[in-house]
């Protein structure tokens, strides 16, 4: 199993991150360092694979721990927690050594599917301004997808890993009008397959609060 420790005092996310990566079967979490307690030092001692940094309120200190954490070659890897989807801070993020960034509002079930791509080289992304590292595979989407509310509701639902069939029968409408929707959603979101709709969904956090309730139920 895949050692990790989470650098966060926001208890909600610690709470999201256990139910996560316990489900996923994959991750043992070692432990929750607070920001003010996380050290280079002190994370290197427990033999962590990967390191869950959560930005907070503090950009520059998580670049600060980033950087120190990712100096050496034989160092873990670092994953980004943040709510700042912004092409500048991710850009600033991969510079400091990041290996990929998870959106805070990524539902827990999606968690380990989304850590195991980025410690594979897979960023997920919306922003076209964010430069491609030459180490990794980006899938860059347009910021502004224009989804509508129905297209919305459906994605939500591919997100949740419901069927087209499924789809239907919770909306109420034929399965060919599910496929014709789907096959809308991929066109605006710039993706060629259910699993890459999928990951958009849970990183970029354009689900809206009532998609996002139905998904966590």
């Amino acid at each position: 199993m895949t050692r990790v420790v989470v650098v966060t005092d926001n208890s909600m996310l610690v709470g999201a991150i256990r139910t996560g990566l316990d489900h996923g079967g994959a991750f043992r979490i070692l432990g929750y360092l607070g920001p003010g307690k996380a050290t280079v030092g002190r994370i290197r001692d427990t033999g962590a694979e990967v390191v869950l940094v959560d930005e907070a309120d503090c950009l520059h200190r998580a670049i600060t721990l980033i950087e120190g954490l990712t100096k050496e070659s034989e160092g873990p890897t670092v994953v980004l927690l943040t709510l700042r989807m912004e092409g500048d801070w991710l850009e600033r993020a991969f510079e400091a050594g990041a290996s990929g960034a998870i959106s805070k509002t990524v539902h827990p079930g999606a968690l380990a599917t989304l850590l195991h791509e980025a410690l594979n080289g897979h960023i997920v992304h919306p922003f076209a301004g964010t430069r491609a590292r030459s180490d990794m595979t980006t899938l860059v989407a347009m910021e502004d997808s224009s989804l509508t509310a129905r297209e919305l509701e459906i994605l939500g639902l591919v997100a949740a890993g419901a069927t087209n069939r499924e789809i239907g029968r919770e909306l109420w409408i034929t399965q060919p009008t599910v496929k014709f929707h789907v096959s809308n959603i991929y066109r605006k979101l710039g993706v060629s397959n259910r699993t890459k709709a999928c990951h958009y969904a849970h990183v970029s956090g354009i689900l809206p609060p009532k998609v996002s309730a139905r998904v966590a139920s």
